[in-house]
């Protein structure tokens, strides 16, 4: 751990930038009052799916609504630093009622966001067209099923025309014994001849959360899935399974070790430069950072040390001194400083007694030493709603991160970062010719000549929360920087060189890289 904890500190500790982050509630000025609402079956879930469906850059903001029909909000800031401006804009076919959460990803590789929509019931799978225009695919042999679905994650295998498809279901509904120890299947949807095999994945522990990555830079995506021990309740846990052509779990032999936790939320980043991402964990009590064990060439992962900040297993402020309940919990540089920060959503699944009631959401910030320290509170994003999935992402294209928050029962908040003495950015659209064209699986590499940002682009994680919007990043008073992809396929590109402040389209042509500013 001391190596680990020392490299963070040597790599993240030159930028003086120090800005206060500050947000603003927009929702009460544009008049959005949308709510998750629902009986048990939708206490999970509540995501919001974070997505440029209109070709304009703005993002657009799919939001599950549990009981209630889902939402489109159509991005129409005016212009790049204007204030933030979203309407509801909602096709019929988006409509839905019994959303849980949603992830935006290219099925077909058309160039066009097509979206994978969690439910409870019949999942869908929506081809997306032009302006936010879409439609249910219906050549791909996708079916959805009748579970109560609360994880997904995506990946392109080797040699595969479409994506393959992981996807979570909670509690079997239909399992007279239930709902304790009840965990309904999981299932792989792999492609073969154009179509979708559907086969189980076994054993499942009732998952929140699901994630494909490369976390061993060794050119395959394996896949992680965080469970929630209060309906597994004993002889379950963590998982990380292998992604062979036949798929297996690994395990201690693998260096993997078994744990169990009140699994809510992955997040992944490489936040200490050594190149291979951490994991964040969200759970009811501790939110679990883990490091990878350097010194290990399997899946073998060091929990932080309590000093380091990371814990967040209580609320900040208030009166509630019970334990804290993590859910979407995101990695993001929000005042571009060249650390990543983290945002958790808070909030009782219900009416938990020994959880906090009162429980706001955190804004963990990165310090110089790779600490984290809170921020919520002074940000003003402390809310004490039950939150549950969420985004960072740059709503204004002004190269600051912006926060949407969706609440049970209460009205979604969207927060325009305001801060003014943020450092420099870039935000990032990624782009290769044929199959995969957002190039998911691929490593994106940075450097001033003395810190190295390495970022892999994934489908999944989080919770319920799916965001494909545009690639930022913050680099202090870092401006000179060089870039280069290793793409999913393994190749590497040369070393470009790019300027900070601005947006840039990253393509990729046969075996050439080309870098558009837009």
């Amino acid at each position: 751990m001391k190596a680990n904890i020392g490299l963070l500190i040597i790599l993240f500790s030159g930028s003086p930038v120090s800005g206060q982050p500050m947000f603003e509630n927009m929702s009460p000025a544009l008049g959005i009052t949308h709510q998750y609402t629902g009986g048990w079956e939708f206490f999970v879930g509540g995501g919001v799916g974070t997505f440029d469906c209109d070709g304009d850059l703005f993002p657009e903001l799919y939001i599950a609504g549990g009981q209630g029909p889902a939402m489109l909000l159509r991005n129409t800031t005016q212009s790049r630093d204007a204030p933030v401006s979203l309407t509801p804009k909602t096709p019929k076919l988006l409509a839905l009622t019994a959303v849980t959460g949603v992830y935006p990803l290219d099925v077909d590789s058309d160039g066009q966001l097509d979206l994978f929509i969690m439910r409870v019931g019949e999942n869908k799978l929506l081809r997306g067209g032009p302006d936010c225009t879409f439609t249910e695919f219906t050549d791909l042999g996708f079916d959805g099923q009748n579970h109560w679905t609360t994880a997904f994650s995506a990946t392109w295998q080797t040699g595969r025309t479409l994506p393959t498809l992981a996807i979570g279901n909670y509690v079997n509904r239909d399992d007279p014994d239930g709902p304790f120890m009840a965990c309904d299947d999981n299932f792989l949807m792999q492609p073969a001849d154009g179509r979708y095999i559907t086969t189980p994945l076994l054993p499942a522990y009732c998952p929140l959360s699901m994630l494909f990555s490369d976390w061993g830079r060794n050119g395959r995506a394996d896949l992680r899935i965080s469970n929630d021990r209060h309906y597994y309740v004993r002889g379950g846990s963590e998982q990380m399974w292998a992604m062979q052509d036949a798929p297996r779990l690994y395990s201690e032999a693998d260096g993997w070790h078994e744990y169990s936790l009140w699994g809510m939320g992955i997040a992944s980043r490489d936040i200490t430069g050594d190149g291979r991402p951490e994991v964040f964990l969200s759970s009811m009590g501790d939110q679990k950072l883990q490091l990878p064990d350097l010194t290990t060439n399997g899946p073998a992962y060091l929990n932080a040390p309590y000093a380091q900040g990371a814990t967040a297993q209580r609320p900040y402020t208030g009166d509630d001194g019970r334990p804290s309940t993590g859910w979407q919990i995101e990695f993001g540089d929000v005042d571009n400083d060249g650390r990543d920060d983290v945002f958790i959503a808070k909030g009782n699944v219900e009416q938990m007694p020994d959880s906090a009631m009162r429980d706001p959401n955190n804004l963990l910030m990165q310090s110089p030493d790779g600490s984290f320290t809170e921020h919520g509170l002074t940000a003003g994003i402390a809310t004490m709603d039950r939150s549950r999935g969420a985004s960072l992402a740059d709503l204004n294209l002004d190269g600051q991160l912006d926060l949407v928050v969706v609440n049970r029962r209460a009205s979604v908040e969207i927060y325009q970062n305001t801060a003014t003495n943020s450092g420099n950015w870039l935000l990032l659209d990624m782009q290769q010719s044929g199959i995969n064209p957002r190039a998911i699986g691929a490593w994106i590499e940075l450097t001033d000549g003395t810190t190295t940002w390495s970022r892999e682009l994934t489908v999944g994680g989080g919770h319920a929360s799916g965001n494909a919007a545009l690639i930022h990043f913050g680099f202090g008073d870092s401006s000179a920087l060089r870039l280069r992809i290793i793409w999913p396929d393994g190749d590497t590109s040369t070393w470009s060189d790019v300027t900070a402040n601005q947006i840039l389209r990253i393509s990729r042509e046969r075996d050439q890289l080309t870098v558009d500013p837009l």
